[in-house]
């Protein structure tokens, strides 16, 4: 038996997790293992009732399990930003979610916007990095007759470029990227051993001909990290040539490796070559620890409660969970079924089909357990 937090959220987010689950439970049945699925009521109702977001008590809580399955967060009555942050984003860096793994792969029946490319052609996995660069929270912005914004700007401008500053600057932000060895080390690691699974070519991704403290580190320690797996094929790519590889020749692609904030483009380039954000999954992993599964859309409040939204992100998203404890047959058999529902029409409008969300679920679910 396996113990599973479930986090429905907002807008959408708790149909989605309900089809995801029933899926999950027709899975079980069929193979052999029992799942126990616990609710924790976290998002904005809670929030706007109580004005908390995530507290010890839920952490603590929520280290008992091995797995979250997490629906979407997200509400108009909140200003943006506050429940991302303070919920999604704080379970990630809690946990130590260091692996944010995103699989993209064009199903059969499935339109791609890429002329001429099949599923043979869009197969390959994103490992992006999930706790440094640029999402660190480090940053601010200052007025400019404040002292420190003087400082800074000297600093990044005069030191830097030889540039003198006006005194009387109206404002100035800033953002500071962190890129450590250890951080850089273990997600390269990671991609390595899943390429090894796959077809052992691994591509790093990064901007180290312009940002070259930050991702001339990434460089290094992918080098180093690399040389201890000789039997893949390596390469380097800046982040702008790979959107444009990515859209002319995806089946160049195996495994990609990225720093944090270039993982966040690339893979929702990637999803809409996949055939849209209702069929994008990932999983943030910490290998030891407490990891989370989730599609990758947003809340949606405007069509909660309608029974239109698309459950097959969340579906996948429950296979890559089954595959992350060990069921890997069972993962396999739930991607099977929502392949099978694509072909045999029964979608969601989104993917020009005319079934509600829970038509899918039971669609997806009738197939796992169909031998």
């Amino acid at each position: 038996m396996y113990r599973v937090a479930v986090i429905g959220g907002d807008g959408i987010g708790p149909e989605i997790i309900k089809e995801g689950t029933k899926v999950l439970e027709a899975a079980g049945d069929r193979f052999g293992f029992s799942l126990d699925f616990e609710d924790f009521e976290l998002g904005a109702d809670r929030y706007l009732a109580t004005g908390e977001l995530l507290t010890d008590d839920d952490l603590e809580a929520l280290s008992g399990f091995r797995t979250i399955y997490f629906g979407a967060i997200g509400d108009d009555r909140v200003p943006p930003g506050i429940l991302e942050k303070g919920i999604l984003l704080a379970l990630r860096f809690h946990f130590d979610q260091y692996i944010n793994l995103r699989p993209i792969r064009l199903l059969e029946g499935v339109a791609t916007p890429l002329a001429g490319k099949k599923p043979s052609d869009i197969d390959f996995v994103v490992v992006r990095e999930n706790t440094e660069d640029f999402y660190v929270g480090i940053g601010g912005r200052f007025k400019g007759s404040q002292k420190r914004v003087l400082e800074i700007q000297r600093e990044l401008y005069h030191a830097k470029f030889g540039l003198d500053i006006e005194s009387d600057a109206e404002e100035i932000a800033y953002q500071i990227g962190v890129v450590t060895r250890e951080g850089a080390r273990r997600v390269i690691r990671y991609a390595c051993d899943t390429a090894q699974k796959r077809r052992k070519k691994l591509t790093s991704v990064d901007k180290a001909n312009v940002l070259s403290d930050v991702y001339g580190l990434w460089r290094e320690v992918f080098s180093e990290v690399t040389a201890g797996y000789p039997d893949i094929a390596t390469e380097f790519n800046f982040v702008d040539a790979v959107t444009m590889w990515f859209v002319k020749n995806p089946e160049w692609y195996d495994v990609v490796v990225t720093p944090n904030m270039f993982g966040d483009i690339i893979t929702d380039l990637g999803a809409m070559i996949q055939g849209g954000m209702g069929l994008a999954p990932g999983g943030n992993i910490n290998p030891e620890g407490t990891s989370m599964f989730e599609p990758i859309h947003g809340s949606a409040p405007k069509y909660k409660g309608l029974g239109v939204a698309n459950p097959m992100a969340t579906i996948w998203a429950g296979s890559m969970m089954l595959d992350h404890l060990g069921e890997h047959e069972a993962a396999e058999k739930v991607l099977e079924a929502l392949g099978q529902s694509i072909l045999d029409g029964v979608v969601t409008r989104d993917m020009g089909g005319t079934s509600r969300t829970s038509d899918v679920g039971d669609y997806v679910a009738a197939m796992v357990k169909r031998h």
